[in-house]
């Protein structure tokens, strides 16, 4: 048993080393039988020395499910078949990684391509290993490994200019953790049918870029643009969620492939308190969320000018494909014009804090920096509306964004029958739709708690000024004389024609005879009552040192459409 283990082990981990960059099924024949041959050997070594350190009745020291432990048996046949993993996999992990970079090349470039590509002489080291018990059919692994190499990596890039520029990609430091699936397990050897291959998490990735026998810098904007291709061509291609699947055995693995499993809809609503960036003025804020960092995924909000207290409103959908491990990030940047934008301040949230179908709305407080946390510094705070829907979700439940959201059958069989006038008339294309929540929002101002005194004698004289901000209809209660603690009991009906795109502000005011004296307001999005059809809440009062309101709301739907 004790040397079946070893031999599993040898050729798992070899595996993984060497093809993992690889899809083996466009491999060329001659480095194909030089990777069986690496593979052959790491796992002969590791055969060998499991004879050693295995006794029948007892497992090596490492193998240790809870936490991380050192290899240095690995690293050390690793650095004995450097030489054979880095003549096999240096064209392969090229052949690959070319058509990345060339979909993400910047558009001041003509060309994007690799003249020269080895991983040089310095092998990485791997210091620590866990499994992840995650009750799936098979084993999930994750290696950590640190890697400073010294690899001879030169770009050949080329402007539309007719310019040719090799650029040296140099002094490469890599800190990250590895996760590897092996899945279906079987009883022939090596007993799994397939390997999937992530970069489950990027802890450090450094490298300078220096124009051989020139600089880079002559030319503005050049360095950062490579720069973030080739970032974003290493989080698209290789960073969890995303995989490269590597066959073992003949079968179908189509099931490991990655898939969206769900939809994360994101109402950006409000920030607070947000540092000021500008010497002269306030900042002007925008936003960017994102589920995966890659372009195409990213979402950009639109920019408030000089306040720092934005409210933005605005709905954002992302797809999810493993919410228990994926998390959405919202950086807040100041925008500079034609400078570059400075950060402000960043949160994210882990998505499987969300409840499936339930809305939550949450406040996250902004950061300098998410991996390290050490300036305590207040950036301010971000308000954001969550709901996370699995694809195929049941029990009756329909999101609220989704596009035929409280439609009557009578409305479905009208936007079929426009939709098929639509599609033969522009030659068989359909106009995108967007859903428009149409319907009646009743507001009861039921009552207050704990409201500042805003007069000599400390007392107030409140009163609610309510607003829809999108149809800037408006309302207000009657004035409570002499109390901090007023009870109104007043219903207001407000027509709204765009739901999931408009708020209720509501405003507490206390009268004087001469005019009136702000005390504090509250902003609600209409997503929770479109939801849930009616509710009770209690809300703070912001901008007041203290102050509750009491409020039920209840929503009447009627959707419409409008061509987008």
């Amino acid at each position: 048993m004790a040397f079946l283990f070893g031999l599993v082990i040898g050729v798992v981990v070899g595996v993984a080393l060497i093809i993992a960059f690889v899809k083996s099924e466009n491999a060329r024949s001659k480095r194909r039988a030089e990777l069986a041959a690496t593979v052959a050997a790491f796992a002969r070594m590791t055969v060998e020395d499991s004879r050693k350190i295995f006794t029948p009745d007892q497992y090596p020291s490492w193998v240790v499910f809870s936490k991380q432990q050192k290899l240095k048996w690995l690293n050390s046949h690793l650095v004995k078949i450097w030489p054979a993993v880095n003549e096999a996999a240096s064209e392969l992990i090229k052949m690959n990684v070319e058509p990345v970079l060339e979909s993400y090349r910047p558009v001041v470039l003509a060309s994007l391509k690799f003249s020269k590509f080895t991983l040089g002489t310095v092998a990485p080291q791997f210091t620590g290993i866990s499994i992840v018990e995650d009750g799936s059919d098979g084993i999930t692994m994750e290696l950590e490994m640190q890697w400073d190499g010294n690899p001879n990596i030169v770009l050949d890039i080329k402007t539309y200019l007719g310019v040719a520029l090799p650029v040296q990609v140099k002094n490469i430091g890599f800190t990250g953790v590895f996760r590897l699936i092996f899945r279906p397990l079987v009883e022939e050897l090596p007993c799994f049918g397939a390997v999937c291959v992530s970069l489950r998490q990027k802890k450090k990735l450094d490298f300078t870029l220096k124009v051989v026998g020139g600089d880079l810098s002559t030319i503005p904007g050049m360095s950062d643009a490579i720069e973030g291709t080739i970032r974003d061509a290493i989080e698209d291609s290789i960073m969890w969620p995303v995989r490269k699947v590597i066959p073992i055995l003949p079968g179908d693995y189509s099931d490991l492939e990655l898939k969206p499993v769900g939809k994360l809809d994101v109402k950006l609503v409000q920030a607070k308190g947000l540092t000021n960036k500008d010497l002269i003025g306030k900042s002007d804020p925008y936003a960017v969320l994102y589920v995966r960092p890659v372009r195409e995924r990213t979402k950009k909000s639109k920019t408030i000018n000089n306040d720092l207290n934005p409210v933005w409103n605005e709905h954002f959908q992302f797809i999810v494909e493993d919410p228990l491990t994926q998390h959405l990030v919202v950086k807040i940047y100041d925008d500079e014009g034609l400078q570059a934008s400075e950060l402000i301040g960043c949160a994210h949230i882990r998505l499987n804090e969300l409840e499936p179908g339930k809305v939550k709305d949450v406040w996250l407080e902004l950061v300098k920096d998410l991996e390290i946390q050490r300036d305590k510094k207040d950036r301010g705070k971000v308000n954001l509306e969550l709901l996370y829907c699995p694809s195929g979700m049941g029990n009756g439940f329909t999101s609220p964004f989704a596009e035929k959201y409280s439609m009557t059958s009578l409305e479905k069989v009208l936007k079929s029958s426009t939709e098929s006038k639509e599609a033969a008339e522009n030659g068989g294309v359909t106009k995108k739709r967007e859903v428009i929540v149409r319907g009646v929002l009743s507001v009861t101002v039921i009552s207050a708690d704990d409201l500042p005194a805003a007069d000599l004698l400390g007392k107030s004289d409140p009163f609610v000024v309510l607003t829809l901000r999108k149809a800037g209809t408006k309302n207000k209660t009657r004035v409570v004389m002499d109390s901090l603690n007023p009870v109104w009991n007043q219903t207001f009906d407000f027509v709204v024609e765009d739901g999931l795109h408009d708020m209720l502000i509501l405003e507490v005011w206390d009268h004087d005879t001469f005019g009136k004296d702000y005390m504090g307001r509250c902003i609600i999005t209409l997503t929770r009552v479109i939801l849930e059809g009616e509710y009770k809440e209690t809300y703070d009062l912001d901008g007041a040192k203290s102050g509750k309101l009491n409020l039920n709301l209840k929503w009447t739907a009627q959707p419409i459409y409008r061509d987008t």
